[in-house]
């Protein structure tokens, strides 16, 4: 009897309204509890990272019922190969003088970062694979631990040696985030692959969308994030909600279900375990009008599993994003990379004899300009992970917490005729809500 094991599935697919119910869907039907999952998206391509237990036999049922699904252009089971693994977790110490330098002795052990800090408390930033993860939340539990967040887990692959670079030639200016805002036009038929070129894809029951003529639509990313566009006179933004929710199998479907039913698409979503056992937090960003999101939130609530719905849009923050970069670089190139890296004061966390993987973290200014400085050597892959952001506590007369938050932001995809495949760019965030 084949033994259950947790696997690390990326689905890269096709963007388009109700297609996170649809996926949800696929393992809710078959009693999987997804223990974490991220997705974000860009003008037309989106992917999810999707962590869940079971038999490699059930597992492999579930991925072909993925392919079979309009606009998946691929799936793959990370877990097959050895990979690079990392999380991040924010948590919130209670502090006082005589705790003060065991917590920072820990946090140095640990390479951590304290990202805020006032008179009763400390937020810690911690990053690694699930294991450190764990082992910090288990020493840093007997100080008093006001409010955690882990994320999902994002991996790339480790090369092998001898193995050929893939260059995919990726730029840092695909970001949509740098471009004009506006409409564009549909996207027409999306199949399997990835140059974007028409193929006459074919998978059970299911067959790509003629094109429609002359039909054009604003793509759910020209909303910015919590600011509107001064041309926008309907209102219509992005909102972030938090919404806490019972660990349990289905529930994930429950609510994007809600969402789908009410023609809304996703902008982003990510789910990870909340600072209590038996809970899960699910961040969702959405565009929409204030009074739309407010119906929305209202549907929420009426879901047994759901616990606490807040929106979190108009809250100011501070944000740190983490990012693992493949380059490729030969052993010519290496002491150039390296060097480039120490600037940035990104770790190299993987080498072999044509590639370097770094980890970053900062914001995102920072980790573009150390993209565009690389695109000369060769970016093999990019997966960005999480961008913390959180207002600092302050001393005021009316004393608030800041929670903190899990939510995916976005994730960009950039396809080219010579690339053996996708390379993708994710970016995950964390924002605060006073409580």
């Amino acid at each position: 009897m084949s033994r259950v094991k947790r696997h690390t599935i990326s689905v890269f697919v096709g963007d388009e309204s109700g297609i996170i119910n649809r996926i949800a869907g696929v393992f809710a039907r078959r009693g999987y509890n997804i223990e974490s999952l991220a997705v974000g998206l860009n003008k037309d391509k989106a992917l999810f990272t999707i962590v869940v237990s079971g038999t490699e036999k059930v597992l492999q049922q579930v991925v072909e019922q993925l392919n079979k699904l309009v606009n998946v252009l691929k799936v793959e089971d990370l877990s097959r190969d050895p990979q690079v693994e990392r999380e991040m977790m924010l948590v919130k110490l209670n502090v006082d003088p005589s705790t003060k330098a065991e917590i920072m002795w820990l946090v140095d052990i640990f390479r951590g970062n304290v990202v805020d800090a006032s008179e009763s408390s400390l937020t810690i930033e911690v990053t690694g694979d699930p294991g450190k993860i764990a082992a910090v939340q288990r020493n840093l539990a007997k100080f008093g631990i006001k409010e955690l967040t882990r994320t999902g887990k994002i991996a790339l692959r480790r090369e092998k040696l001898g193995e050929t670079a893939p260059f995919w030639n990726f730029s840092a200016a695909s970001y949509p985030d740098l471009e004009s805002p506006g409409p564009v036009a549909a996207v027409s038929s999306i199949t399997r692959t990835v140059d974007e070129s028409p193929s006459t894809m074919s998978g059970g029951d299911v067959y790509p969308v003629g094109s429609y003529d002359g039909y054009i639509m604003d793509k759910v990313l020209d909303a910015n994030w919590g600011v509107l566009y001064d041309e926008d006179a309907t209102g219509r933004q992005s909102h972030t909600l938090n919404i806490l929710v019972n660990d349990a199998p289905g529930v994930l479907n429950l609510v994007t279900g809600v969402i789908s039913r009410r023609g809304y698409n996703v902008q982003s979503l990510a789910v990870g375990p909340a600072e209590m056992e038996g809970l899960s937090r699910i961040t969702i960003v959405i565009a929409g009008t204030d009074e739309s999101i407010g119906k929305l939130v209202q549907q929420f609530y009426k879901l047994i599993d759901v616990h606490e719905v807040k929106d979190i849009t108009y809250l100011p923050f501070s944000e740190r994003e983490l990012m693992l970069i493949k380059v490729a670089a030969n052993p010519a190139a290496r002491r150039d990379v390296l060097d480039i890296a120490t600037i940035f004061r990104a770790k190299p966390v993987d080498v072999s004899d044509h590639t370097i993987t770094l980890e970053l973290t900062g914001d995102f200014n920072k980790l573009f300009a150390l993209q565009t400085l690389l695109e000369s050597y060769g970016i093999c892959e990019v997966c960005g992970k999480d961008r913390s952001s959180g207002i600092g506590e302050r001393i005021r007369s009316r004393f608030y917490i800041s929670t903190w938050v899990l939510f995916a932001l976005v994730i960009k995809a950039k396809t080219h005729n010579d690339c053996k495949g996708p390379h993708l760019v994710g970016y995950f965030s964390v924002v605060p809500r006073d409580m």
